[in-house]
């Protein structure tokens, strides 16, 4: 790094720090996103810096440098407690000035079953935990149906912060929120997937193929081969309660597989 970057990024308070090892504890990462940069510079902190001048008349080259190192942060060979405590420190992107609390996931860490839902809503936003609400009653009814708890399955999200007003995560968002949803599925080896949701099954899939064109097919999650099944979201079985019937296809389907 050359003087002029390192006396811009010494004014706006921040450390640059030196990656020695791809593998970085929680600890270390929550210290270097401390720093208040986002995922663009146009939501640095806009507060006057010690020499007078505004964020906007730094260096714009700045921010996207330090924020590559910030990116570079390998969650591949963390814990469940290094990947949690991740989660929560995480300012990778928007949503965490917007968020009240991350909602990280819930439920059995040797689960065979893994539920994986869209973006967290208000409630979950409130409570921190994944499908709570209405919806979470549903899905505990429908779990309850196939011989489950929610204490025997594990559940969680796409993206770990809900975004304003429960819109679709940005592409952007879903980038940065990917790795931790993997890091998950690595440590849980779950023997099925299921996605409710179009935003879900979207996002698992990377496909834009309607929802009920892929329930009731068997896909694999990237890399892994687990089994990906997709069914709807219980918010939408609320409103369209006539899909019920073909929800519990999709269910008996899982339930099937998890006897073998």
């Amino acid at each position: 790094m050359d003087k002029r970057s390192q006396q811009i990024l010494d004014v706006m308070g921040i450390t640059v720090w030196e990656m020695r090892d791809p593998v970085v504890s929680a600890e270390d990462q929550a210290q270097l996103i401390s720093s208040p940069i986002s995922s663009s510079s146009s939501t640095i902190n806009h507060s006057t810096q010690a020499d007078g001048r505004s964020p906007s008349e730094l260096d714009v080259d700045v921010a996207p440098a330090v924020l590559s190192k910030a990116r570079k942060i390998d969650v591949s060979m963390m814990s469940w407690d290094e990947l949690q405590a991740s989660v929560t420190a995480c300012q990778a992107c928007s949503l965490s000035t917007t968020r009240s609390q991350t909602v990280f996931g819930y439920g059995d860490l040797k689960a065979d079953l893994m539920i994986i839902g869209e973006a967290p809503g208000a409630e979950e936003d409130r409570q921190g935990l994944p499908f709570v609400g209405k919806a979470g009653l549903l899905l505990t009814e429908m779990l309850y149906a196939i011989g489950f708890t929610r204490e025997q399955v594990y559940i969680a999200n796409t993206l770990k912060c809900r975004p304003p007003n429960n819109r679709d995560p940005e592409a952007t968002e879903e980038s940065n929120c990917e790795p931790y949803l993997l890091r998950q599925i690595e440590l849980l080896q779950p023997k099925v997937i299921l996605a409710l949701g179009r935003v879900a099954a979207h996002n698992i899939l990377q496909t834009k193929e309607n929802l009920s064109k892929l329930r009731g097919q068997g896909f694999q999650y990237k890399q892994t081969k687990i089994p990906v099944y997709v069914s709807y979201h219980p918010a939408y079985l609320l409103r369209a309660p006539q899909e019920k019937s073909q929800a519990w296809l999709d269910l008996k389907i899982i339930s099937d597989l998890l006897k073998h």
